[in-house]
């Protein structure tokens, strides 16, 4: 009887559910950060622009939330200067769980 009840709380038990990951942005440049796109590492395809019609102005702060169902840490991420800006396309590979926040220099 007890591993009847023991194989019926297995499979009646709620799979576990991705959290959104949240972190800090900050922009240490002196540069309009104008687009910020991140996926997960191994992942072929840059997703969506987390700004959208967003900027991010130099010194400027900012909370994002990840909410992509994924239950993973490391991320590639992708940066993108407003023209006419000396700063390239800048990218950088992170675990932002453990990071918590993120500042991009020049």
């Amino acid at each position: 009887m007890a591993g009847a009840l023991l194989v019926s709380a297995t499979f009646l038990s709620n799979p576990a559910q991705a959290e959104d990951l949240v972190f800090t942005l900050k922009n240490g440049t002196q540069s309009v950060l104008t687009r910020f796109y991140t996926s997960p590492v191994g992942v072929s395809d840059w997703e969506r622009d987390v700004f959208g019609e967003q900027v991010l102005s130099p010194g400027e702060t900012i909370e994002l939330t990840i909410a992509d169902g994924r239950d993973v840490c490391d991320y590639d991420m992708r940066f993108e200067f407003e023209e006419g800006s000396d700063l390239a396309t800048t990218e950088d590979k992170q675990n932002l769980c453990e990071m918590g926040s993120y500042t991009i220099h020049e």
